[in-house]
């Protein structure tokens, strides 16, 4: 089967940031969604679209749209606060797995330490042993606990966060089961921490469950590099971009993942300020289809 292709509120800048503008309804997300060519969607913060399964799947239905997986921050640096991340994470799942959704999409939450130096991180800034060991602990419980749900878990490594730079990635996939645990290849931020998201795919195509589809501005981003922004003014100043207005090989990442038999859903995705002028999301998503459809034909 061809690779799918869903988008997500991030698209219309519905992000999990305190105090991040969102600027329409979950209904007029939604129609959106629809008007610019997808057929599937992610959850969004918690909270954004009915919690209410029932709710929920009357929304979802009454557009055709599927319900793909949410995104769960969890707080990986702190042991104290990993039972209130473990509760959030499996209330998500139990709502996707009433829905029929296939994947919780786990993440470390973002840090203002990480965020300011998010595309420069080295070794000296990420999690000390205890703290990874916490982490493996705290993501197999959800990851198990999560498939007798019927939802399979994937880890999406993110700007910002303990997990980011490849270094970081691949010691998340040494630390956790293959069998337990995918990883959701976000192609915007691997390449924003530093890595080929093609390399990623040629060469963990099997641990690759979940695909986010991102471009970045290369230019955009050696400056946020040189000059130290921070990740949230990076978005600001748009380090995301439309697909194919920026220097990720899509078109690469697609390729690899198809020649290795990846059968699921790939998620558009351009973080934005939805306030700064010039946004306008529903066009956005609608090129960034196109450009999937034209250039490699999903």
């Amino acid at each position: 089967m061809p690779i799918r292709i869903a988008t997500a509120p991030v698209s219309w800048g519905i992000m999990e940031v305190e105090g991040w503008a969102r600027q329409q309804t979950y209904e007029a997300v939604l129609d959106e969604m629809v008007q610019a060519g997808y057929t599937g969607t992610e959850l969004g913060p918690y909270g954004f679209l009915p919690t209410d399964s029932q709710e929920l799947k009357r929304e979802l239905e009454k557009r055709n749209l599927t319900l793909i997986g949410a995104f769960v921050p969890l707080p990986l640096a702190h042991p104290e606060r990993h039972p209130e991340g473990m509760r959030c994470a499996l209330e998500t799942a139990r709502l996707l797995a009433a829905n029929g959704a296939p994947y919780i999409v786990l993440a470390d939450e973002m840090n203002e330490r990480r965020m300011a130096i998010a595309g420069s991180a080295g070794f000296d800034d990420g999690l000390t042993d205890a703290q990874w060991e916490g982490a493996r602990k705290l993501i197999s419980s959800i990851a198990k606990t999560a498939q007798e749900l019927g939802v399979r878990s994937v880890f999406h490594h993110h700007c910002g966060t303990f997990v980011e730079t490849p270094a970081e990635v691949g010691r998340l996939l040494g630390l956790t089961d293959p069998n337990l645990l995918g990883i959701c290849l976000d192609t915007g931020h691997y390449f924003y921490g530093g890595g080929d998201p093609v390399e990623f795919a040629r060469t963990q195509a099997e641990r690759i469950w979940h695909l986010h589809l991102k471009d970045i501005r290369a230019d955009v981003l050696e400056k946020v590099r040189r000059e130290r922004i921070g990740y949230l003014d990076a978005v600001r100043s748009g380090v995301f971009c439309e697909l194919g207005q920026g220097n990720v090989s899509l078109a690469g990442v697609i390729h690899e993942l198809a020649q290795a038999g990846f059968d699921g859903w790939a998620v558009f995705e351009q973080d934005i300020d939805p306030t700064v002028a010039g946004a306008n999301p529903l066009a956005s998503a609608t090129r960034s289809r196109e450009y999937l459809r034209r250039v490699a034909g999903v």
